[in-house]
């Protein structure tokens, strides 16, 4: 049983008025992602909603060959499940745990009944989801016309955000994977930031050195994502 880290440390659960958060928090429940772990697979049921507290959820779009590219990433601010708010159960995107750590996750069912309840919940959760909607949108225009060390800092810049400190712990391949592009790309864009100074690197894991640098060689992507959540969310 998780006890050390409260619900509210997800901030999407912090904007709730208190008395739809402690209606929440009745059916929450505490539980470890690992590194790696398939949270949910495209086309199937989903039965549970997560809302990350430290760890951090990768959604990816997967090919029949199986190469795949994320198409957004879920941490603190948001939750993941949101076909369930709009009354499907299943996503067409695999969710796979991108930092190991804590989340919060309530049942399908329960969620839909609160949902019916609790119109701040619900309204707020319909907000989310627009948000969501905005970084996946944002995320496919990225991919089609930024370099990949431009895309490369927009996706530290969105790990960073949900982190709670600097170092994250990902393979080279795990993100060109996630980036959908080639490993080589990756080790080169990965290599110049950090012969800058902006990174180190080491052994699957990185390290931001200088936050202001990365966003000063990143697209506008980013700052475009972060402010339609800011503008949704407040």
């Amino acid at each position: 049983m998780v006890t050390s880290i409260v619900p509210h440390s997800n901030r999407l659960i912090a904007r709730l008025a208190a008395e739809d958060r402690l209606s929440l928090d009745l059916y929450l429940e505490p539980v470890c992602l690992a590194l790696g772990q398939v949270v949910h697979e495209s086309g199937q049921e989903q039965h549970w909603a997560y809302f990350p507290g430290t760890a951090i959820i990768s959604l990816l779009n997967v090919l029949q060959s199986g190469a795949s590219a994320e198409i957004a990433v879920v941490g603190n601010e948001g939750m993941l499940g949101v076909a369930l708010i709009l009354g499907d159960s299943s996503m067409p995107s695999r969710a796979i745990v991108q930092s190991a750590g804590h989340a919060w996750r309530i049942s399908a069912h329960n969620l839909e009944q609160l949902c019916l309840r609790c119109a701040g919940l619900r309204k707020l959760l319909f907000s989310y989801t627009l948000s969501l909607m905005a970084q996946t949108a944002q995320t496919a225009v990225c991919n089609r016309h930024h370099s990949v060390d431009q895309q490369l800092c927009r996706w530290l810049l969105l790990s960073h955000d949900r982190l709670a400190g600097n170092e994250l712990v990902m393979t080279q391949e795990l993100i060109a994977d996630m980036l959908g592009v080639r490993r080589e790309g990756v080790t080169k864009a990965a290599g110049n930031l950090q012969r800058d100074g902006l990174i180190s690197y080491q052994r699957g894991r990185i390290c931001i050195l200088n936050r202001t640098g990365i966003e000063e060689r990143a697209c506008e992507c980013y700052g475009l994502v972060k402010t339609e959540s800011t503008r949704l969310l407040g």
